[in-house]
């Protein structure tokens, strides 16, 4: 932390805090305040609306916790990624989803940048902007990742300019990915997924429940948002359902930009990403039909997480079917994505 760096009350500023023992910076101007978690994967655990008083991202029931807090559990690959999760928005390199291996690298769910600390330092700093750098060397691979967050003076976006480099001199796979949650106070029946013309869904081939109920009938693609409805009929995917409504995640494919949005409070955010990079989009809703571990009937969420690749069953899948991302040797690849707050008349 900058000890002695001056601070300031007004315009774009930064702060660097501690919370529950983790180092986190916040990003504040007018409109916005963003807080992330340096010391653990660089999570984004706060996109508050200040004119609202208005948070967008969900955090979970256990909040914010640090690894040293938890003791008693027996190994587990996914609980070692849900006991310390917050929820909020998290960067996912090079594992999502399920626990996979991969030339002979074991991987817990969605690690591994998401559960470690990173360095960071403070590359502007004024009343008219501020941005922090993040940087961590991805454990288990030769990949290095930064991630520079900006927030302009009266500005209601927060941009990310990440470059992720292979330092190794053989080709190394990936999938890379950000897990973007959404719940109260902000998300509630109702809510609307909004995106481009000419996105097509992709069901997950199993049920993701242990009861094997689910929102989307298997098969597709489909086109959005309409799609055959796991029990009959039909659902409309862009309308967030009611609290107890059946978990599933389904994969979206033709879009670079969505917004989630109340009609009631006329407001939303708007998330925009190149989806040269992450072509895909997973839909995950878990409405509080889980009553058993992990969530016990305490989430009401849903995730719209851009992605390198599908399905959410690890990365040797991904390899399988021909969508993980591939880092020639020495290879850097730029990605740049952002999340705006959308207000209507």
């Amino acid at each position: 932390m900058s000890r002695w760096r001056p601070q300031r009350n007004w315009g774009a500023r930064l702060h660097e805090i501690v919370v529950h023992g983790l180092r986190a910076v916040v990003l504040e101007n007018e409109r916005l305040r963003v807080t992330l978690l340096a010391d653990k994967g660089t999570d984004l655990v706060e996109l508050n609306d200040k004119r609202r008083d208005l948070d967008y991202v969900w955090l979970a029931p256990n909040g914010v916790r640090a690894a040293p807090d938890l003791a008693g559990g027996a190994p587990d690959a996914v609980a070692a990624f849900l006991d310390t999760y917050p929820g909020g928005w998290q960067e996912v390199l090079p594992n999502g989803g399920a626990p996979s291996r991969h030339r002979g690298a074991e991987w817990a769910q969605h690690a591994s940048v998401s559960t470690v600390p990173w360095d960071y330092r403070i590359v502007a700093d004024s009343a008219e902007e501020v941005a922090v750098a993040f940087t961590v060397a991805v454990p288990r691979t030769p990949l290095r990742l930064t991630k520079t967050v900006r927030l302009a003076a009266g500005d209601t976006a927060v941009e990310f300019d990440e470059e992720l480099v292979n330092e190794a001199p053989v080709t190394v796979e990936a999938m890379w990915g950000h897990h973007i949650t959404f719940g109260a106070p902000f998300l509630r029946p109702g809510c609307r997924v909004r995106l481009p013309d000419g996105v097509t869904v992709i069901p997950h081939e199993t049920p993701i429940h242990p009861s094997g109920a689910r929102r989307v009938a298997p098969g597709g693609p489909y086109p959005w948002p309409v799609v055959p409805a796991a029990d009959g009929g039909t659902t409309d995917l862009s309308v967030i359902g009611e609290p107890g409504g059946p978990s599933d995640i389904v994969y979206l494919a033709g879009a670079s930009w969505y917004e989630v949005v109340d009609p009631q409070r006329r407001c939303g955010l708007r998330v925009h990403w190149d989806a040269s990079v992450l072509p895909y989009l997973w839909l995950w809703q878990e409405l509080g039909a889980t009553t058993d571990y992990p969530w016990w009937g305490r989430a009401y969420v849903v995730g719209l997480e851009p992605f390198s690749s599908y399905p959410t069953d690890g990365l040797a899948r991904a390899v399988e079917n021909g969508t993980a991302l591939r880092l020639a040797a020495g290879e850097r690849r730029a990605l740049r994505l952002g999340a705006r707050i959308v207000e209507e008349a």
